[in-house]
């Protein structure tokens, strides 16, 4: 990842920051992620001075009053003493160490008055973002890996970002209080931001929120931490926060693309305008499991090139591609892709490869199953 930053050695010292190693937490970009970098160090700072302690006595005992110096071990029971020390003691740290967690971990949870709030839905392996309150609201995208194919596979060259960089970044607006809902469209998966202090579970059916402040401009990047599939190492969470001025720039830039690319599902398309757009929706939802020749993986992913999905009944393979198929892998694209890019890739893959049917699927078709 991103440079990681090692909290100071003196770990009961909370706030201090020495140089740059790789074996602690990101370098924190919001207060809310200061406090749980302090919290973790104070909390090592007692651990390791609880451990010490212990190991100091042990260790001391075992050599002072080993047999060989002749000592014998002392019997003794009930004794009131030690029993209201181990007990008492044991209780006071838990309390000093409850405190501050308590206090972060309410910290965490308020996410009333936001300035923003942006609906995070999970998918495999890919996020898809709804803002659905503030200046961008009614701007929806969805955000997927952008390392390429050779590149995760080792045939090529890893870049300085490999598998933590995205072809649609969330942007958000610098010392505004942003609101995230989580939920997911097939299993568990966790939206996690390490620098931002913002990790939360995107479960389907279930709607979840949590909320980051941005301290600080700057490109600050996280992935799904939970084991969600064959390639949940694939699905990247890139965040961008920029200045007020940055943020209205993109937020008209994002609802003039979105008027510009809105398709019109009455138009009638050629059979080659149809496989030139399924194309790159394939390259961009569909390759990383059914692979660019269309062979799939063998014993996980179904090939699509010569199978009966996609040389039979047309309408076998748009419910697939619409609904997702239970107990499998297979997404359901009916709320993720638009008509014309449904109708786009149906037919790119009737028709590419070795498989040769003809069919055009028109976007209407697409419309008409909806309603």
């Amino acid at each position: 990842m991103a440079t990681w930053e090692c909290g100071a050695l003196l770990a009961g010292f909370p706030g201090l920051v020495s140089a740059a190693y790789p074996w602690n937490m990101q370098a924190p970009a919001s207060k809310d992620a200061q406090d749980v970098f302090d919290l973790h160090m104070l909390m090592m700072g007692i651990i390791v001075v609880i451990f010490v302690a212990v190991f100091a006595v042990m260790f001391y005992s075992v050599f002072a009053h080993r047999r060989s110096k002749g000592q014998q071990a002392v019997q003794f029971h009930e004794h009131s003493t030690v029993e209201l020390l181990w007990t008492i003691i044991p209780l006071i740290i838990l309390i000093l160490m409850a405190w501050p967690a308590a206090k972060v971990l309410l910290s965490l949870r308020d996410t009333s008055s936001p300035d923003v709030t942006i609906k995070v839905t999970a998918y495999q392996w890919k996020w898809g973002y709804d803002y659905v309150s503030g200046e961008g609201e009614g701007i929806r995208f969805v955000s997927a890996l952008a390392t390429s194919l050779d590149q995760t596979q080792g045939t090529a060259p890893k870049g300085e970002n490999d598998l933590l960089e995205v072809d649609n970044p969330v942007v958000v607006p610098v010392g505004k209080k942003i609101r995230i809902l989580t939920t997911g469209s097939d299993v568990i998966h966790s939206w996690w931001v390490p620098a931002l202090g913002i990790k939360q579970d995107a479960s389907p059916g279930i709607v979840r929120d949590t909320w980051f402040r941005a301290d600080k401009e700057g490109t600050f990047r996280g992935q799904c931490p939970e084991p969600c599939g064959k390639n949940h190492d694939f699905m990247p969470v890139v965040v961008e926060v920029v200045s007020a001025g940055k943020y209205t720039t993109w937020v008209g830039d994002q609802k003039r693309m979105i008027a510009a690319r809105a398709d019109d599902p009455g138009k009638i398309r050629t059979l080659d305008e149809l496989k030139a757009r399924g194309e790159k929706v394939y390259a961009a939802n569909c390759l990383a499991c059914h692979q660019a020749n269309g062979q799939g993986v063998a014993g996980t992913y179904p090939a699509l090139d010569g199978s009966k999905i996609a040389s039979g009944l047309k309408d076998g393979q748009i419910s697939i591609v619409m609904n997702g198929k239970q107990g499998t892998a297979m997404a359901a694209f009916g709320k993720q892709l638009s008509d014309t890019e449904i109708a786009a890739v149906i037919t790119y893959t009737r028709n590419g490869w070795g498989n040769k049917s003809g069919d055009v699927i028109q976007p209407a078709e697409i419309k008409s199953l909806r309603n």
